[in-house]
């Protein structure tokens, strides 16, 4: 619960190491694991004691998302692509909508990707980390647009292993950005850092070592998962007056 230390659910996945996890709005969970054949499971909320694998990967899988229209959508590292499938299908076929399976930096290619996010317009967006980028790619479309970090058209900043993107109601983007230690946010003036903004790593209040995810809860606080930390740390944001992050 919020303010609280304490978790109030535990979950045993009899599996060794589960790489993502996303929940949905009416609490089912998500995840990928890292083991042969590569499940991604489910948990509804009111079944938190089993799960149902409902699609397999060909790799492992560092990104799940799940949209509006309940599709799925994974990044896969190794075969870099991203795939998907209706949740309401019976069948576990995904399709790749992004990426080629081969590594490389070209407008339809992908090099490690990790978290996705997908908007109300269905748009696609894929932290790129090998190849320090975030990509936009439009519905239906196979070529991206750089919208941050190398060969984008506004480079304004330098991303190292973006390893995590959100969007806010707003449509502004916030990225992971791994290994520069740090959280990158956009307005209306661009890109800029809004934590972990000391130009290098650190275990105190202000500072974060290899971060690997965020998220935002309705007041607009952000919480980070601050990996080689072991910790998560919530960043209070000041002066709300609306809950438009959800």
């Amino acid at each position: 619960m919020n303010n609280s230390a304490n978790p109030t659910k535990q979950i045993n996945t009899n599996q060794f190491t589960q790489l993502s996890i996303f929940v949905t709005s009416n609490s089912d969970i998500y995840t990928s694991s890292v083991n042969s054949p590569f499940p991604i499971n489910r948990w509804l909320s009111n079944e938190t004691n089993t799960s149902a694998t409902i699609a397999y990967s060909d790799a492992n899988s560092c990104g799940i998302f799940i949209d509006i229209n309940n599709t799925l959508y994974i990044s896969v590292t190794s075969k870099p692509k991203v795939l998907s499938k209706p949740l309401n299908s019976s069948s576990n076929i995904l399709t790749i909508i992004a990426g080629t399976g081969v590594a490389g930096n070209a407008a339809n290619m992908l090099n490690d990707p990790r978290g996705l996010f997908v908007d109300n317009n269905f748009d696609l967006y894929v932290a790129d980390a090998g190849n320090n980028r975030i990509q936009l790619f439009r519905q239906g479309q196979q070529n991206a647009i750089t919208v941050a970090g190398s060969g984008s058209l506004n480079a304004t900043i330098i991303l190292k292993y973006p390893i995590h993107v959100v969007l806010d109601m707003e449509k502004y983007l916030f990225i992971v950005d791994q290994f520069n230690h740090r959280i990158i946010g956009s307005n209306e003036d661009g890109f800029h850092c809004i934590v972990g903004c000391t130009g290098s790593s650190g275990s105190s209040a202000n500072t974060l070592y290899r971060p690997s995810s965020m998220a935002f809860d309705s007041f607009g606080n952000i919480y980070v998962v601050d990996q080689s930390n072991n910790r998560i740390q919530k960043f209070l944001r000041l002066n709300n007056t609306l809950s438009k992050y959800l």
